[in-house]
């Protein structure tokens, strides 16, 4: 499968429930395909606060033993993929800290655009970091806050900080949950046995059997404790940007995020690229899984028969672990596997829901060459990514994305195609069940909802050159 973006993590939240720390658990196993690099909980029994993380997937990093030394009725949880900062146990999450005004633990979701500028303030203020993360940035922005309370410190903290955050929080005594002015990426709310709980995705929230409530607005806080919710929206409101991606290829086609099943959007998505990008064949197939539900609905509109084409081995690691690329491009050779039977002597259209660099679709195509197929038509259910993302996703530089430097021609010749399409810019946005204009699209556009400076596209490259900066404060390719 191409080689895709990665989204940065996911968090989940529980406030009053004595199990809290094995729900926390369920929600990150729920949440796992938003990040597989390592995982984290915090949890606190009202006096104190216990945290537990380690690398790798939320079952090797929780033991049965591990989760009983967890005991509280409120907890915090995060599982993440690098998308700044490197792989390593110091940058995992939740962070946790104690300082003047107690403990507190944080983990984040998102990108903070200039994190630079203010870690190199923070430094020459007397600040050591621990971490190369950004989110490390908000702890030491709260500690040095000179406000009373710890409302008005998050307040002042957040109002130094740009890009996209949800963030969950949590004290000895409360679990707070906050998502950026924009609502760049998903939070929702949820509720179980009286207890209040949040989540990346309401996917989290169906394992646990938790009732949602509803999203957490953008630009709020939400304050849970012994005395209930209670919110506040401190800043001005502002356009929308929700990440469009998270509907394109992130979120699990169980959820509802932004107020919309990611499953039905993904099947609109694809007939309207049937309507756009027709072809005669005999059947239409995804590359498993996240093609699945754009070529179901392309099959529908088009009215050629979908079949499965390709099988895919679900025993295998996620292929964008591994560090180095020999080891990926074994995990790319045994992931998938061509059912010859159905593609011998047969025209196909293949539905993938993205393609960045290409490299791994012309390994796939490749095979299925040698399978069989008479001719192969590729069909992309979102325009051509052409641009960076500094808001959450791993594709930092125009350089790693085809379509940026290739014409469509090159591009199917490259991947080895017949024909090749994408769905057009207005064909995604008018595919979701929103107004067009609550979406960041920057990714295919160009336009960016926030300035970014030239520092931040500069530093993007040296991290991804291996230059000075340590993967520094910024960046989430699958």
């Amino acid at each position: 499968m191409e080689k895709l973006p990665q989204e940065s993590c996911a968090i989940f939240g529980i406030f009053g429930h004595k199990d809290a720390a094995r729900l926390t658990y369920l929600g990150l196993y729920a949440l796992q395909h938003r990040g597989q690099e390592s995982a984290g909980i915090a949890v606190s029994d009202g006096k104190e606060m216990t945290v537990q993380k380690g690398m790798g997937l939320v079952a090797d990093v929780f033991s049965r033993e591990v989760l009983e030394r967890l005991s509280g009725h409120l907890a915090i949880g995060h599982v993440r993929y690098s998308t700044t900062g490197s792989s390593t146990i110091r940058n995992a999450q939740p962070f946790f800290v104690k300082y003047s005004q107690g403990s507190i633990a944080i983990a984040h979701n998102g990108n903070l655009v200039n994190t630079l500028q203010l870690k190199n303030g923070l430094e020459r203020a007397g600040s050591i970091f621990q971490s190369t993360m950004d989110s490390e940035v908000v702890i030491h922005l709260l500690a040095r806050s000179k406000e009373p309370n710890l409302e008005k410190r998050l307040i002042d903290s957040l109002n130094q900080i740009e890009g996209a955050y949800s963030f969950v929080l949590l004290t000895e005594e409360e679990l707070i949950a906050i998502r950026d002015p924009r609502g760049f990426r998903p939070l929702c709310l949820g509720k179980l046995d009286g207890a209040y709980c949040v989540a990346s995705e309401t996917c989290a929230l169906d394992l646990i059997q938790a009732e949602y409530i509803r999203d957490i607005e953008p630009g709020e806080i939400l304050f849970m404790n012994m005395d209930g919710l209670r919110s506040i929206k401190p800043f001005p409101p502002v356009k929308h940007s929700f990440c469009i991606f998270e509907f394109i290829y992130f979120a699990r086609p169980d959820s509802n995020i932004f107020g919309r099943s990611v499953y039905l959007t993904r099947k609109r998505l694809g007939m309207q690229l049937a309507r756009e990008c027709p072809v005669e064949a005999d059947l239409v197939m995804p590359i498993p899984d996240s093609g699945n539900y754009a070529a179901l609905g392309y099959a529908e509109e088009s009215k050629i028969p979908f079949e499965m084409g390709i099988v895919r081995n679900h025993y295998v690691g996620r292929t964008f672990i591994e560090p180095s690329q020999y080891v990926r491009d074994l995990g790319v050779k045994v992931k998938l596997n061509p059912v010859r039977e159905v593609l011998k002597g047969k025209r196909i259209v293949i539905v993938e829901d993205s393609i960045v660099r290409g490299t791994t679709s012309r390994v796939r195509i490749r095979a299925l060459r040698d399978a069989g197929a008479k001719e192969i038509h590729m069909r992309v259910s979102c325009p051509p990514h052409r641009f960076p993302c500094h808001f959450g996703i791993d594709f930092p530089t125009r350089s790693e994305l085809i379509a940026s430097s290739h014409t469509l021609e090159e591009i199917r010749d490259y991947i080895g195609l017949d024909s090749i399409g994408y769905l057009s810019l207005e064909g995604m946005v008018n595919s979701m069940d929103l107004d067009r204009e609550e979406f960041c699209v920057a990714c295919f556009s160009g336009n960016y909802p926030i300035p970014i400076t030239e520092e931040v596209s500069k530093l993007r490259l040296e991290e991804k050159r291996g230059g000075k900066a340590e993967r520094s404060n910024f960046s989430n390719l699958n």
